[in-house]
């Protein structure tokens, strides 16, 4: 499953993170304009990314680090449901990869 997980974060972030950078009509509906806030949004993007491949390949740091980064990625993206409410689209794929992620960190306890 923790494969699954970090597999997950690239296929979703890497086009989400070639929208944001090249400022794609899409990415300003979902993320609003251009705007320093929406930079850090994607920095973290890119720092999940890069985590998350270092991890795929890095087989004793996946079971110290992918625990966190998946706790720190449920928690954000749940907590994203009341700020932007569950009719925005980053909203409901959040819930949707957080339901993953939670998969996955209940199964690394068994």
């Amino acid at each position: 499953m923790i494969h699954l997980s970090l597999a997950l974060n690239l296929l979703l972030l890497v086009p989400v993170l070639w929208g944001l950078m090249r400022n794609s009509p899409g990415s300003a509906a979902a993320f609003g304009p251009d705007h320093p806030a929406r930079r850090i949004v994607t920095a973290v993007y890119l720092a999940i990314a890069l985590i998350s491949a270092g991890l795929l390949v890095w087989e004793t740091g996946r079971q110290v680090l992918a625990p966190g980064l998946l706790a720190m990625q449920v928690s954000y993206k749940l907590v994203t449901l009341p700020f932007l409410g569950p009719r925005h689209p980053v909203a409901l794929a959040n819930l949707g990869i957080a339901a993953v992620h939670g998969v996955t960190l209940w199964s690394l306890t068994r």
